[in-house]
């Protein structure tokens, strides 16, 4: 009898066991137990993991729909090497002009003076006018088109100063043809912008020499309505050699003075070559105020001439000439430069070297089918956890009569049918 009733025992026991709680303990809520046995916990998770598993397959096969329902993307990639920035080449045609030892280096940085100018708004509308975007991207404003291209578009500047253009689409093809665009467009758009030290000198000095030689025009003007009014067509050898004498050092400070101004743009006050100008222009005018006020004090001319022995008929005459001569000297010097900045800009190309041009990519690069499934199933697995230790939380509560009022209440102040 004694061996019966302890077998007895220990099969309820044993029944007691393999039935696992559906809710928490009651003293995991009750009088300030704030502490959940891990056990109890495991016992709960347990007796739902059928539940558990009807959440994880579910999730899966919704991640595996999606995966299967998503439209691939495919990432193409083309490599370009900026140029290095470099110092004037065309040093010994400087050298004459005073500015042999201008120092180049405007853009400390190459690679990302391009990858700025590869992200620029001109460049995302030309490829978006040219590829029809907006009807590809399904968008209404050119704003939101220019969006969807500079997401898809990823641009970076590796350690070895090599930008790398990456582009997504849902067609290898255009994938392909879009990153080759930007490098297209990037050569459109380096060979009108003054990018270099040589070609912001080229640039300065054109528009110097426009202006100047518009200068010129109109000082010659003058002088042929000068000499019709006065009847005076030709000064004497000695006032001629004075008047050129003069009107080549105002050339040679207006020279240098446009030299001072082009190599402020990148370069400070304390530069060697800003200061050697600057002393430069300063002797110049010094000259010239001697040369003005008294000929004779000036080494290289030996005339007697005296400015106030020239008739006053030929007074207007000799001022008008003065200017010619000395928009031709400063016309003469600047062609000199602008030709010197226009060699060097010449020799600073090929500036863009690409290395390797984009191809249609055979692999897509999303979406990952896998990694999207088995992240779908995770999340169906904790939210199989989570609802199965919200309800057993919940029902545990209404088994306390404190917590089991407090929750009547609630759903009468939220009923449904309000």
């Amino acid at each position: 009898m004694e061996r019966a009733g302890t077998a007895e025992r220990e099969r309820e026991n044993l029944e007691h066991a393999n039935q696992a709680p559906e809710s928490l303990p009651r003293e995991s809520l009750a009088g300030g137990e704030d502490q959940i046995d891990l056990f109890d916990l495991l016992l709960v998770l347990s007796a739902a993991r059928r539940k558990i598993a009807i959440f994880t397959l579910t999730a899966m096969a919704l991640g595996a729909a999606l995966a299967l329902l998503m439209k691939p993307t495919f990432s193409a990639s083309a490599l370009i090497l900026p140029p290095n920035q470099g110092q004037s080449s065309a040093s010994m045609l400087m050298n004459q002009l005073g500015i042999g030892g201008l120092a180049g280096g405007a853009v400390k940085s190459p690679s990302d003076l391009y990858l700025g100018i590869l992200g620029s708004r001109t460049i995302a509308d030309d490829i978006i006018a040219k590829f029809h975007l907006d009807r590809e991207y399904k968008t209404k404003k050119l704003s939101d088109t220019r969006a969807r291209l500079m997401k898809a578009t990823a641009m970076v500047v590796s350690k070895d100063s090599l930008i790398h253009i990456t582009v997504e689409d849902h067609d290898p093809r255009r994938a392909s043809d879009l990153a080759n665009a930007y490098i297209d467009e990037l050569y459109a758009m380096n060979s009108h912008l003054a990018i270099t030290e040589a070609a912001q000198r080229r640039v300065f000095f054109d528009q110097e020499l426009a202006d100047e030689k518009n200068a010129l025009a109109a000082a010659e003007v003058d002088l042929r309505k000068t000499a019709e009014k006065t009847g005076v067509i030709q000064l004497s050898a000695q006032s001629e050699e004075i008047i050129r004498s003069i009107a080549d050092v105002r050339a040679e400070i207006a020279s240098r003075e446009v030299q001072l101004q082009s190599l402020r743009t990148f370069a400070t006050d304390q530069n060697p070559d800003t200061v050697r100008i600057q002393e430069e222009i300063n002797t110049l005018r010094s000259q010239l105020a001697v040369l003005e006020k008294d000929p004779r004090n000036v080494q290289s001319t030996t005339t007697d001439f005296q400015a106030g022995r020239v008739p006053e008929v030929s007074l207007e005459y000799a001022r008008k000439l003065r200017e010619v001569r000395y928009h031709e000297s400063l016309f003469d010097l600047l062609s000199k430069q602008y030709e010197a900045a226009r060699i060097d800009e010449a020799k600073a190309a090929p500036i863009i070297q690409v290395i390797d041009r984009a191809v249609p990519p055979d692999k897509k690069s999303s979406p990952h089918r896998l990694f999207l499934t088995l992240g779908f199933a995770v999340f169906g697995l904790f939210l199989g956890f989570a609802s199965t230790l919200v309800s057993a939380t919940w029902r545990r509560m209404e088994q306390v009569p404190e917590y089991a009022l407090k929750l009547a209440r609630l759903r009468s102040g939220f009923p449904l049918g309000r």
